[in-house]
Parts: structure tokens; C-alpha cells; sequence
């Protein structure tokens, strides 16, 4: 192509600061190198994480930095030695990586990668430099995929090709939301048929483990949320009761109990509070509950749990993205999708121009979007 090897010019959201809004500014990226590929977005969600990220609650995240992780687009060109994807390939980026060859990865059981953020900072590219510069300045990456960007480049294990079919202002969802919740629900909790749920939280994630719920069977979803305006969206989606914690005296912990007789079976927890996430852990049955953490607590944050809670049998786990080993699972999602085998478009609940991502984020705050896809 007539950009390939060039630095290109472009628009990206750069957050120079936590707390400030996002600035949109011409920057310049620079090619790919070696096992990188550069790729031209066409949309991008906009998911707490990123919001988490703005605030500066985002464990080692640096300033100045490019935000989003949510995308989807075409691969612009390659570095040296790249194999699974070429020019013009749909593309996915993908927030957590799948090197294909640590410990995890190797592990059929395990969708963890050592080069993710947990083990490994994701602010500069694994040469520990950056492809972003603004006003002579270096920006940093977010999750090396920073989607708010018209360009960006990613190492080639955090890029998964897909159907040409696909339409990228509707699978970008894939990208982190849709696949995280769908798959706490298939994946690490292992839902059975006929069994009891309760989802704290209803954004676009807790929406998206409705549905996987539903997907898997059971019988009795309870969605939990303090915004009632979420509880038509969560009812279409597959919830069976929608209730919000104001509307009772008690611990809704124990709502939970006497709604169905001895807890949940499987809890699941999609916002990223200490005592929501206390809540789900108790509102689960004693015995054999299953509680799934899929909110992300702000870094630093501290949990104190009642031991005894654990003691009876109950089981916590944690997810990351769904459980899925994500490299490999994006491109089959992608076709399930195309399948119709869900409908993950209804979680888009707003579209707008790449210019409004600041409108974006006002109507996140403000609980009146679940999901608002930025178009390029």
C-alpha cells in the first residue's frame, strides 16, 4: 500500500492527564517493526475499563496516552517476519494477548498470558518503545491497542484475523464487552441448565452475561442493578427478575437467599465494587455457589471477606475476558455472530462520530448508554 513503511498522520483521542477530558489531536505512527502490525480502525466501543483508564484508577497505566481496547479494522501493512494476517485483512485487536507460547498458553485450561498487563506493562510495545507522537511528544499505548486512534499498531499476538463478512462497527464488542460477560457466564462459571443466576451490574458486560446465561439454560437470571432504566434492556436480553438493592431495607445479599430459597447458583459481578462484589459472593449458595468476579476494582483496592463465606464450599473465581483464549476464539465468535447464534448488536445502544468520544463518556457516567460504538 502507498502508506506502507511511512509514518502516517492521523486523529487519535490522547489523554494527556487523568481527570481531563480527551483532547482530539493529529498524531503521528510510526510503522510497524518487526511482529507488528499496523492497522487502520474503523469503529472502537467505549467500556468502563476505559473510563477506569481517564481517572487514573488503572493499575501502571502512564500519561500522556491513547485510550481504547474495543475495536475493530483492516490491517494497513506488516512488520518483518508477520504470518497470520496481511493488508486488507478484517482484524480485531485484542486487549489481552495470546503469545502462544508461555506456560499459560500451553495450558488448554488456562486463557491467561504472561504478556498481558498483569505480568507485563502494555503502556510501550514489547521493544519498550512507542509508535504514537503528538506535539514532539511520546504517547503512550493502553493495552498496546489504543483504539482511539484512526491508526495503531499492536504486536501480531494481539491481532486475530476474521470473516471478511463481518461488519466492524458491530463486532468491535467482541474486541472486550460482549466477549467477557458471554463467556464469565460459558466459560469460568460453566452454567448449567436449569440452574439460578444473579448478574450485579448491567452495563454492557453484566448485559452480555445475561446472555450468556440464557445461552447455557438456566432457569431463573436475576439482574441486579440501582438503575432501573437498564431493566427493560436486561429482561429482552434473557433476565427472568430485575431488582435494584434501593428498593429493599435488607442486604440484598439476602434478598437473594429468601427469592430463592438458598442462594444462587452462579453470581457473577460486573462493576468493580468491594461490597458488590461481597454481596454476590454471599447471595450464592453456601454449598456449591459459584461467584465469578468480572468487575474491575480501581488498582490498589483491598477486599475483606468473611472467611466462613468460603469455608461451606462456596467457590470464587476470576475472569479475563470470558475465559476464552482469545486469539483463538475471537474468529469463531465472529462467526457465530454471523451465524445469528446471538445478538450481541443489542447492546449498541448509541453511534457516534470518533469526534464525540467525549459525549461518549458523558453518557456512560451518566448510566444512559450501554454501549456507544465511535465510527471513524
Amino acid at each position: 500500500m502507498a502508506t506502507s513503511g511511512k509514518v502516517i498522520r492521523c486523529r487519535a483521542a490522547v489523554a494527556w492527564a487523568a481527570g481531563h477530558p480527551l483532547s482530539i489531536e493529529e498524531v503521528e505512527v510510526a510503522p510497524p517493526k518487526a511482529g507488528e502490525v499496523r492497522i487502520k480502525l474503523v469503529a472502537t466501543g467505549i467500556c468502563r475499563t476505559d473510563e477506569h483508564l481517564l481517572q487514573g484508577c488503572f493499575p501502571k497505566a502512564e500519561f500522556p496516552v491513547i485510550p481504547g481496547h474495543e475495536g475493530a479494522g483492516i490491517v494497513e501493512s506488516i512488520g518483518e517476519g508477520v504470518t497470520s494476517v496481511k493488508p486488507g485483512d478484517k482484524v480485531i485487536p485484542l486487549c489481552h494477548p495470546q503469545c502462544g507460547e508461555c506456560s499459560f498458553c500451553l495450558n488448554p485450561e488456562s486463557n491467561f498470558c504472561q504478556k498481558s498487563h498483569f505480568s507485563e506493562q502494555q503502556n510501550l510495545l514489547p521493544d519498550k518503545t512507542t509508535r504514537f507522537t503528538c506535539k514532539g511528544k511520546q504517547i503512550h499505548h493502553f493495552l498496546w491497542v489504543s483504539t482511539f486512534a484512526e491508526y495503531t499498531v499492536v504486536p501480531e499476538y494481539a491481532v486475530a484475523k476474521i470473516d471478511p463478512a463481518a461488519p466492524l462497527d458491530k463486532v468491535c464488542l467482541l474486541g472486550c464487552g460482549f466477549s467477557t460477560g458471554y463467556g464469565a457466564a460459558l466459560n469460568n462459571a460453566k452454567v448449567k441448565p436449569g440452574s439460578t443466576c444473579a448478574i450485579f451490574g448491567l452495563g454492557g458486560v453484566g448485559l452480555s452475561v445475561v446472555m450468556g446465561c440464557k445461552a447455557a439454560g438456566a432457569s431463573r437470571i436475576i439482574a441486579v442493578d440501582i438503575n432501573k432504566d437498564k431493566f427493560a434492556k436486561a429482561k429482552e436480553l434473557g433476565a427472568t427478575d430485575c431488582i435494584s438493592p434501593h428498593d429493599y431495607k435488607k442486604p440484598i445479599q439476602e434478598v437473594l437467599t429468601e427469592m430463592t430459597g438458598q442462594g444462587v447458583d452462579y453470581s457473577f459481578e460486573a462493576i468493580g465494587y468491594a461490597e458488590t462484589m461481597i454481596a454476590a459472593l454471599a447471595s450464592c449458595n453456601m454449598s456449591t455457589g459459584v461467584f465469578v468476579m468480572v468487575g474491575e476494582l480501581d488498582s490498589g483496592s483491598k477486599i475483606s471477606v468473611d472467611p466462613t463465606l468460603l469455608l461451606t464450599g462456596r467457590t470464587w473465581k476470576g475472569s479475563v475476558l470470558g475465559g476464552w483464549k482469545i486469539r483463538d476464539s475471537i474468529p469463531k465468535l465472529v462467526s457465530s455472530y454471523l451465524e445469528k447464534k446471538f445478538n450481541s448488536d443489542l447492546l449498541i445502544t448509541h453511534t457516534l462520530p470518533f469526534a464525540k468520544v467525549n459525549e461518549g463518556f458523558e453518557l456512560l457516567r451518566a448510566g444512559k448508554s450501554i454501549r456507544s460504538v465511535l465510527l471513524f
